[in-house]
């Protein structure tokens, strides 16, 4: 796919604002039904997916930013980057507490059905995002990409363990699902700030 000329931009770049409010949305339910989930159900593979789901939250908002008004793309991704970082920490310290047996992950029939639900929406939304990215030439549009298709191994990863959990009552499967989805946010909080700065809005 090719670049647009200067007339098309105007309507590329409202397919993109519209794109990102529908993200933003989507990862704002995500983020909400996750983590409120996770407090419940004791799931650290839940936490790890709801947190990443709020810093792609970070990342949707930049991109329609980047848009709507100018905005400092490093200093957004930097942000994002420290913050995956924390959230891994996270994700282990509760995971070990986990299988320490402080706390016993639950089966969660609410903490599957979002994962399904962002397993199948995501990739749905890689493609367009992917396509844009092409047409406008931004790199954070291309990143947020690559973020929202992380979004869905995860949520794959993630599934698998509450299943496995919910079906055969292994509780130990759903923290050692959410350590599995730590070299994933390491991997995504190590090319945060790699997010091209010299773009301007169109």
């Amino acid at each position: 796919m090719t670049a647009a000329t200067s007339s098309e931009l105007p309507d590329v770049s409202r397919r993109v604002l519209q794109l990102q409010v529908l993200t933003i949305g989507w990862m704002t339910v995500e983020a909400v039904v996750s983590l409120g989930t996770a407090w419940s159900s004791h799931s650290p593979a839940l936490f790890a997916f709801g947190g990443d789901s709020l810093i792609e939250l970070l990342s949707a908002a930049v991109v329609f930013w980047r848009f709507r008004f100018t905005l400092n793309e490093a200093r957004a991704a930097r942000i994002a980057g420290v913050l995956l970082f924390t959230l891994a920490g996270l994700v282990v310290l509760t995971s070990a507490l986990n299988l320490l047996g402080y706390r016993e992950a639950q089966p969660s029939l609410v903490g599957i059905g979002i994962l399904l639900a962002a397993a199948v929406a995501m990739p749905w939304l890689v493609s367009r995002k992917r396509q844009l990215a092409a047409v406008t030439s931004s790199g954070a549009l291309k990143a947020d990409a690559a973020q929202s298709a992380l979004c869905a191994y995860m949520a794959w990863v993630a599934l698998a363990g509450l299943l496995v959990n919910a079906m055969w009552g292994i509780r130990w499967a759903d923290p050692v699902a959410a350590l599995a989805l730590t070299p994933l946010i390491l991997r995504e909080g190590c090319t945060a700030p790699s997010v091209p700065t010299s773009l301007r809005p169109v």
